[in-house]
């Protein structure tokens, strides 16, 4: 017997996306994001709220790029989330980290992040439930460390990419592969 627990957001996992942008003026601003998944083969959604400075700047630029989080820096990733860029002018400067601009989009690329889709803004969809910024993928990188033996395709076990719990607000590992997708539920086809 399941115990109820009221309406909670219970999708699990979530992806732990490092959504990054210019200001007006070259200034870079990243933002954590869980609410974002792929939404056709060349576009990604992100259910972001209109008054992040990420947001802002997105409108301004038409670009962005969304790395994956990992676990070599899962804490700056944290800290992507719980700093606001609208308050925080240094943000990203007290990281440290590296930006470059991407030469697929009007961008930085986050060198420390592993895997970055470098995108255009595509579409802004606004209703009374959400608010969403469709990009759409112009570009996928790869640091070669997290590809396959052929170089040709990402290795999940080699990106140690986080994903994020909604229901404990952690952060987990991903990775192990379990099964085939279009050939773990083949059996029941022959029923």
């Amino acid at each position: 017997m399941k115990k109820d627990l009221g309406s909670i957001p219970a999708v699990y996992p979530m992806p732990v996306l490092m959504v990054a942008a210019y200001d007006e003026n070259g200034k870079v601003n990243v933002m954590n994001a869980a609410w974002g998944q792929i939404c056709a083969m060349d576009k990604i959604a992100l259910f972001i709220d209109e008054e992040h400075k990420t947001t802002q700047n997105i409108l301004k630029s038409k670009a962005f790029t969304v790395s994956l989080a990992d676990k070599a820096h899962m804490d700056v990733a944290d800290f992507f989330g719980i700093a606001s860029g609208n308050q925080m002018t240094d943000k990203f400067e007290r990281t440290g980290y590296t930006a470059v601009k991407s030469a697929f989009v009007n961008a930085p690329l986050i060198d420390e992040f592993p895997l970055v889709m470098e995108c255009e803004l595509a579409e802004v969809v606004r209703s009374d439930s959400f608010y969403c910024i469709v990009g759409k993928i112009v570009n996928v990188g790869a640091e070669e460390r997290v590809l396959n033996e052929r170089g040709n395709k990402v290795d999940p076990s080699k990106l140690e990419a986080l994903i994020f719990d909604q229901f404990q607000h952690g952060y987990y590992l991903c990775g192990e592969q379990v099964g085939k997708a279009w050939n773990a539920g083949r059996d029941w086809m022959k029923k």
